[in-house]
């Protein structure tokens, strides 16, 4: 008996020392809620537009860095006013912030418009700008001296897009709505889709029938890839195809030179695992190269920096604890309980900052701590 054991002493021993001392246990592949402000994570779709340092002081704290995205839209600051914001944050804080650039279609129609855009681009990338910006106002807005809507595959956007190729850096294509949008309030799948249309009517196509489909939206879009097929695309909102998991891998199967940031459409994601976690764990990992981590938070000029800073921790943390760990939390927004897809360490690596680091800054890419 004692040489059986001295036997078995002698082999976990001889085990042990094979392997090396690096080696991680099967158990750490994995991250969990208290690795949350340790991982180095980039957010690759918020909108700082106000000047209180509140938003850089928080994505220190929850260490993240920020892409800013400059938007054409309405309720937003004017681009100018964008774009200053931007230049400040970029001068003081250039380990945390950082910023896409857009243009505005105001003078679309007139002769001068392309060259105008073209000015305007360049000189925002040499600013620092990261990417450029395209909003919905293309396709949903946007109209032509014959007064039909103006959608994004319009050859007068051929030399433009030209320009952002050439340049180096990534478009930005906000292009369409949620799928939801086209449904009933009382149909959508998410509350708070079923919020912002509601406060925004204008945008909610189910009461604007004589407007594009949701499958025009999204032919055009395709269209336009099609159109430019070396340009680098990060479709925004999961390109408008949060809803459907199978649809998306047709979109990325389709073309290779895109890419999709999550922003402002976790909450559809989730409404799919709640039935179909296995389908939606696995398009992750499968895809796990080409999806961008993004929220959409926005920080507007008078808004309370300490409310602020809570409700977009809470955010960072609710979304970290879903595509992170197995846990389950209460989504609101579903009113229901939602289990995390306990993502590997490597798929989340991928999300939270390699993918946005080769999107944004391939000449410089950082290394991953």
């Amino acid at each position: 008996m004692k040489l059986f054991v001295y036997l078995f002493v002698w082999l976990l021993v001889v085990v042990g020392s094979a392997v090396p001392a690096d080696a991680k246990p099967v158990l750490e592949k994995f991250y969990g809620l208290a690795d949350f402000q340790k991982i180095r994570k980039f957010d690759a779709h918020v909108h700082i537009n106000s000047s209180n340092p509140a938003f850089i002081k928080l994505a220190q704290q929850d260490n993240f860095e920020l892409l800013s995205i400059n938007v054409d839209y309405p309720d937003f600051p004017p681009l100018a006013r964008q774009y200053d914001l931007a230049q400040g944050f970029q001068a003081t804080a250039p380990d945390r912030f950082h910023f896409a650039a857009s243009f505005s279609v105001k003078d679309w129609g007139k002769p001068a418009w392309p060259q105008d855009v073209i000015a305007s681009i360049s000189q925002a990338v040499k600013g620092g700008a990261v990417a450029i910006k395209v909003w919905k106002n293309i396709g949903m807005s946007l109209r032509g001296a014959d007064g039909k809507l103006v959608m994004i595959d319009n050859p007068d956007f051929d030399a433009v897009m030209a320009k952002v190729e050439s340049l180096g850096v990534p478009l930005i294509g906000h292009m369409g709505e949620p799928h939801n949008c086209w449904v009933s309030l009382d149909e959508m799948t998410t509350e708070n889709d079923r919020s912002y249309f509601k406060a925004h009517p204008q945008y909610h196509m189910y009461l604007h029938p004589e407007l594009p489909s949701y499958d025009e939206q999204m032919a055009a879009r395709d269209r336009f890839l099609d159109r430019h097929p070396t340009l680098s695309f990060v479709g925004a909102h999961m390109a408008s195809l949060e809803w459907s998991i199978d649809k998306l891998k047709t979109f990325l199967d389709r073309y290779p030179h895109a890419n999709i940031d999550l922003a402002a459409r976790m909450t559809q994601v989730q409404y799919q695992s709640r039935t179909e976690r296995n389908k939606v764990r696995n398009f992750f990992i499968i895809y796990a190269d080409r999806i961008i981590y993004g929220s959409d938070i926005t920080m507007e000029e008078n808004v309370k920096p300490v409310a602020f800073s809570r409700e977009a921790h809470h955010q960072w943390a609710s979304d970290w604890r879903y595509l992170a760990t197995g846990k389950t939390q209460y989504i609101g927004d579903l009113k229901n309980n939602i289990q995390g897809l306990h993502l590997p360490k490597k798929v989340i690596d991928k999300i939270y900052w390699n993918n946005a680091q080769q999107e944004f800054f391939s000449q410089t890419m950082h290394t991953l701590k």
